[in-house]
C-alpha cells in the first residue's frame, strides 16, 4: 500500500506528532472562527507559501491532493450562487480547502509509526473498558492511508474506461471500485500477517 509521507525529510519531519496534530485541531477550530473570505484568503496564502518553503514537490504533493475535492466544491459554489450568496460560498470553499490541506500536510509530514503511537496514547483509556486501542488506532491509521490510495485507483480505472470508449462511465466504476478495495484490503491484511498479525 502506498503512503502519503514524503520519502524527503523536512523541517517539519522532525517536530512531534503530537505536537502536530493538536496544532491542526487549533487549526482548524481557527478556521471557523473566521467568518470573512478575504481573510481566509489570507490564510491560504500563508499555508501555500509554507507548503513552498518546504520544497517545490511538497507543494506539488499537497496541490495533488486537493484535487479530490473539487466535485463538492462545485456543488457548493453552483448552490451558493444559485442563492446568490458568492460570498457563503466562498467562505465554506476555502475553510474546507484550508483544512484538507493543512491535514494533508501534517499526514505528508508525519511518519505511520508516529502516528499510531499518539493515537494509542489517546485511546489508551478504552483499554479501560476492555476495548482494543491498538487495533482501533491501526484501524483510523489505515483509513487515513487508504483514502488517497483509492483515489488513484479509481482515477486509474476512470482512464482506462475513457481509453476504451468516448461514453462517461458513470455507476460502470461501482465494481471495479470495490474489487480495488478489497484487493488493497487483501494486500493490507497479508502484510499484516506477515508482521505478526494487528496485536
Amino acid at each position: 500500500m502506498l503512503t502519503l509521507t514524503s520519502p524527503r525529510d523536512t523541517p517539519l519531519h522532525g517536530w512531534p506528532a503530537g505536537a502536530k496534530l493538536a496544532g491542526l485541531c487549533l487549526f482548524t477550530l481557527a478556521l471557523f472562527q473566521l467568518a470573512s473570505p478575504l481573510w481566509l484568503a489570507l490564510v491560504a496564502v500563508a499555508l501555500a507559501l509554507g507548503h513552498l518553503a518546504l520544497g517545490r514537490d511538497i507543494a506539488a504533493a499537497g496541490l495533488g491532493l486537493l484535487r479530490p475535492l473539487w466535485p463538492f466544491a462545485l456543488v457548493v459554489a453552483v448552490w451558493h450562487l444559485a442563492l446568490r450568496d458568492p460570498s457563503g460560498g466562498a467562505v465554506i470553499l476555502l475553510r474546507m480547502g484550508l483544512a484538507v490541506a493543512a491535514a494533508n500536510l501534517v499526514t505528508m509530514t508525519t511518519r505511520l509509526s508516529d502516528m499510531l503511537a499518539v493515537l494509542m496514547r489517546l485511546l489508551s483509556p478504552l483499554s479501560r473498558l476492555g476495548l482494543p486501542s491498538d487495533r482501533i488506532a491501526l484501524a483510523i491509521a489505515l483509513v487515513i492511508r487508504f483514502i488517497p490510495v483509492l483515489s488513484d485507483r479509481i482515477a486509474l480505472i476512470r482512464a482506462a474506461w475513457s481509453a476504451r470508449s468516448p461514453r462517461p462511465p458513470g455507476w460502470r466504476l461501482m465494481v471495479p471500485a470495490a474489487l480495488a478495495a478489497l484487493d488493497e484490503a487483501e494486500h493490507v491484511a497479508e502484510s499484516l500477517r506477515a508482521r505478526g498479525g494487528a496485536g
